[in-house]
């Protein structure tokens, strides 16, 4: 009867210090950074191989074992079957419970619920933006004389290869730059 650890982050600019101090109990701890929306998380599927029956699958929220209700209940449908309790520290959840299971389940409507409710709010907020000129992504790293340069250049025959030494640019932004002045 073991204590298996699973810490996760989004992205590998966060960091998993806070969740690896919580998990220092537990016997064994998988971590990875990756988003929950990937279903192919290594770690994960790592993680839920190793344990055994009788064991404890500790993470410290919800939202770092999923992103969806549906991914949740089935990883809580794969513990059952494997005779695995799911222990969630932040959210103080123990699904050995049926006061935990209850919560376990609630609670993870309401995470799915919210994240929809973020990515609209996200989505609204970008159109509203787009529909005021906002323009995304990253500024062109040429001034506009040497953009009319890197156009007049081309037009002579130069090729992108030379366009790209003579800027100090890659081939991307040679072919961006060249696409914003033909508009």
């Amino acid at each position: 009867m073991s204590s298996i650890g699973y810490a996760r982050v989004s992205s590998y600019g966060q960091s998993l210090e806070v969740q690896l101090e919580k998990l220092s109990f537990c016997d064994t701890v998988f971590q990875e950074k990756q988003s929950a929306r990937n279903d192919d998380r290594e770690q994960l599927q790592r993680c839920l191989n190793y344990l055994n029956d009788g064991d404890s699958l500790v993470i410290t929220k919800l939202d770092r074992l999923a992103r969806s209700t549906r991914d949740l209940l089935n990883i809580m449908s794969r513990l059952d079957r494997m005779k695995v309790k799911l222990v969630v520290l932040d959210q103080q959840i123990d699904t050995s419970t049926s006061t935990g299971m209850l919560l376990f389940t609630m609670l993870g409507a309401i995470a799915t619920f919210e994240n929809d409710l973020r990515r609209d709010r996200q989505s609204q907020g970008v159109e509203h933006a787009i529909r005021r000129g906002v323009k995304f992504g990253r500024k062109c790293v040429l001034n506009d004389e040497q953009l009319m340069t890197m156009k007049s250049m081309r037009l002579n025959g130069d090729s992108i290869h030379d366009l790209m030494n003579q800027f100090k640019v890659s081939r991307a932004t040679v072919y961006r730059c060249l696409s914003q002045v033909q508009h």
